[in-house]
């Protein structure tokens, strides 16, 4: 048995490790994707995971394969297709730490899975299944998607959602706040950014917005992340707020990853239905995730800079 299999993207960010005389930046190659960011950081605090996507047969595919498989996460739902590359993100950062993308994804191997291609005893042996909208942007992936989510809820499964807004891989705007509010729609726990919440409803108070959530969406719980403030939580006993630890971030890529990966951990191990939760476990479910993420920011990539479990409490 699983805990959480999730499906989507797995791809190589390039991250900028400094810039010449030109503006040319010397970048440095990190595994990445949220999902797989997200399934490594519930792997490193304990959880039993898998993944479902498509990689390309090429030296990046192998060595994504080989970096979840040292996260320890299942890798048999991972689908190798010799046709298309494995996708390309490439970050820059301001002197803030902020992120920038480009992608090289015209069309990336992770656009390519298909339904009949899934493991759909992955999902059949697992507790939570979690997507995001990456693999919704691009056919055929979307209709995958959409089908192992139908599927996933069929058989009672826990659904966790992660818009994860990444402007530069949509055609509109408009089809993303689409397939957002579809994802929403289907999903019991949603983990969603102040700046998603802001582009979807022109909403800023994060109270307001997790009530959005809990009432309109029918979201068992919510999860509002607000940056180096930190994150609200709430369900329909209340809601908890916790603040970030003092930290001096390099690279905040796969922080709101890792933030949920490590509240989705504490929520399995609880053992409680996400509308269940007391306030008081709200606030504990925050402020690990929030110290989770800050600390990871220290350091550069998404799945390198999880930090380990007795890191975090320390400094909890």
């Amino acid at each position: 048995m699983y805990d959480v299999t999730a499906i989507g993207e797995l791809l190589i960010d390039f991250a900028a490790l400094s810039t010449d005389g030109a503006g040319y930046p010397t970048m440095k190659a990190n595994p990445g994707g949220a999902p797989g960011n997200f399934l490594a950081a519930l792997s490193a605090y304990g959880a039993k995971t898998a993944f479902l996507g498509k990689v390309g047969d090429d030296a990046f595919g192998t060595l994504l394969r080989k970096t979840m498989a040292d996260a320890g996460i299942e890798t048999r739902g991972i689908v190798t297709d010799g046709t298309v590359f494995t996708t390309l993100a490439f970050v820059t950062f301001s002197p803030d730490g902020d992120r920038s993308f480009s992608f090289a994804r015209k069309p990336g191997a992770d656009t390519r899975l298909l339904f009949e291609e899934l493991n759909l005893a992955l999902i059949d042996e697992a507790k939570v299944f979690h997507f995001g909208t990456l693999s919704l942007t691009d056919e055929p992936v979307r209709t995958t998607t959409q089908k192992a989510v139908a599927y996933a809820k069929e058989k009672g499964k826990l659904i966790t959602f992660d818009p994860n807004l990444r402007p530069p891989l949509w055609s509109s705007m408009e089809e993303a706040r689409e397939q957002i509010l579809w994802g929403l729609s289907n999903a019991d726990v949603v983990k969603i950014s102040d700046e998603e919440v802001e582009f979807l409803w022109g909403i800023t108070d994060e109270k307001e917005a997790a009530a959005k959530l809990l009432d309109e969406y029918g979201v068992k719980l919510a999860m509002i992340t607000l940056g180096p403030k930190g994150a609200y939580l709430a369900n329909k006993n209340g809601g908890a707020s916790a603040v970030c630890p003092a930290v001096k971030p390099i690279d905040t890529t796969g922080a709101g990853d890792i933030f949920g990966g490590s509240a989705v951990s504490r929520l399995l191990k609880m053992g409680k239905e996400p509308d269940c939760l007391e306030v008081e476990e709200l606030a504990a479910i925050a402020g690990f995730a929030s110290a989770a993420a800050s600390l990871s920011t220290q350091k550069t990539g998404g799945i390198p800079s999880i930090p380990a479990e007795a890191e975090v409490l320390a400094v909890l």
